[in-house]
């Protein structure tokens, strides 16, 4: 009961706080009162995509700084299509620029800079908190912390890799790997063998990615990967596309590894006479029944984000096999490492669970 009643005052007080913290920033903040339409206009390029193009005047109250509430003008562009615009609404509060030419005048005028989102994002983050906790209960709790710790290493693993250009960012992220591993593991599951053959499985079968891409793009010369969406990084391709693959793979193995290493130890701790051939059979099944949904997970998890850039290709009539290969061929490839990784990993859980199986056969 305690525990509920400090999760509800935390969760009052953050939002208080967030409806409440413009003068916490340096920017000025303006909230919007009032929205007119004076101008719509109909496009169309030259491949007949229509759009339409709108101008918005804003009235909005200055939130915070020397010019705490005045009134500001604003002039909103924004199009149906919503490319890198959007129309705002009363109540938004934005990010703006107040034009000095017009301090001494009775409204002033400026520009919008941005959309200030922290309440949204508060509040989608409070929602994914209750979701893990009402149920995963404990479980849940202890994902939450695991998952704050695991950004927190990695927002470091990555500030250390820009700021010391002599260190391998495969080595950071294999350092970091190794640790979101443990950490998420022993906290989601304790310390108990089920989690330390998941641990031995998730990293074995996620190196085993890395390797395994090391060696095609070393006989390829990577031959068929675009880096065109790397081109403005100042640090080598390969290397930034292998750490990629290798954290972004590392979800799916260790959900595969936790799972045949949660199913094997719960059949023996039903019974604990069951022979290791039976072990292997039921783990092959089991290794069967989830290795093509998430192959198909990770497919579409690394597909998806390049939908938006498909459309804007092939709506502007480039050829399909451009398209696809300028905007697919890393993801492809992450995909399909990340397919093998899914693979390997039950065969290599399905061994190293029967082993510390064996361990606690042993100690009885």
């Amino acid at each position: 009961m305690i525990g509920y009643t400090i999760l509800f005052l935390l969760f009052a007080s953050s939002l208080f706080f967030v409806h409440h913290n413009h003068s916490f920033y340096d920017r000025t903040i303006a909230q919007v009162f009032e929205t007119s339409l004076v101008e719509t206009t109909e496009l169309i390029d030259l491949y007949s995509n229509e759009d339409q193009l709108f101008i918005q005047e804003i009235t909005a109250e200055v939130k915070n700084g020397e010019h705490k509430g005045e009134r500001l003008k604003l002039t909103n562009q924004y199009s149906s299509s919503g490319a890198y615009d959007q129309q705002y609404q009363i109540g938004n509060e934005l990010f703006v620029w107040i034009d000095p030419n017009t301090l001494d005048s009775d409204i002033l005028n400026g520009t919008i800079e941005d959309v200030k989102r922290d309440k949204y994002l508060l509040l989608i983050t409070w929602i994914f908190i209750f979701t893990l906790l009402l149920v995963g209960k404990k479980q849940g709790l202890y994902s939450i912390i695991s998952l704050i710790i695991i950004a927190l290493l990695l927002s470091l693993a990555l500030d250390l890799y820009v700021r010391t250009s002599n260190i391998s960012l495969v080595l950071i992220c294999g350092i970091a790997v190794i640790l979101f591993t443990i950490i998420s593991l022993l906290l989601v599951n304790g310390f108990n063998e089920k989690s330390y053959a998941a641990i031995v499985a998730t990293l074995l079968g996620t190196f085993s990615i890395l390797l395994i891409t090391y060696i095609v793009i070393s006989f390829t010369s990577g031959r068929g990967l675009r880096y065109e969406e790397m081109q403005f990084l100042t640090r080598p391709h390969e290397m930034v596309f292998m750490a990629g693959v290798l954290v972004g793979s590392l979800g799916a193995v260790m959900d595969v590894a936790i799972t045949m290493s949660s199913s094997l130890f719960g059949l023996y701790e039903k019974n604990n006479t069951i022979s290791n051939k039976a072990l292997k059979k039921s783990g092959m099944e089991i290794g069967k029944d989830i290795m093509g949904t998430m192959t198909n997970i990770l497919f579409f998890a690394y597909i998806s984000g390049s939908i938006p850039m498909l459309i804007l290709y092939l709506n502007n009539a480039s050829p399909l096999g451009y398209t696809f290969s300028i905007n697919l061929s890393l993801e492809l490839a992450r995909a399909l490492a990340g397919g093998i990784g899914i693979v390997l990993a039950i065969p290599i859980g399905l061994y190293i669970t029967i082993f510390f199986i064996n361990r606690k056969r042993a100690k009885r």
